[in-house]
């Protein structure tokens, strides 16, 4: 049986790091259970190597971009009650 032999493009660039679940979560200061549950859930892109997971950083952080939520001002709370009168 002859081996295949996969190449990686040239224009693909790999991560100079990849976080293991524990390493992830400890970087974010929350539990390996909620990285995991966040990874099934598709809120954070992740790579599958057989059973190993790993997290590209740069997924991490766009991860806790995406979930800062702003502060109230006065002006976006009357925003919001002038809409439900």
């Amino acid at each position: 049986m002859a081996k295949r032999i996969i190449q990686t493009p040239p224009d693909l660039e790999l991560p100079a790091e990849m976080l293991t679940i524990e390493q992830a979560a400890a970087r974010i200061g929350m539990s390996p259970r909620y990285i995991r549950r966040a990874i099934a859930e598709r809120h954070i892109a992740s790579h599958h190597f057989g059973r190993s997971v790993r997290i590209d950083p740069a997924d991490l952080a766009a991860f806790v971009r995406d979930n800062r939520v702003e502060p109230m001002t006065a002006e976006t709370v009357w925003r919001g009650l002038r809409s439900v009168a």
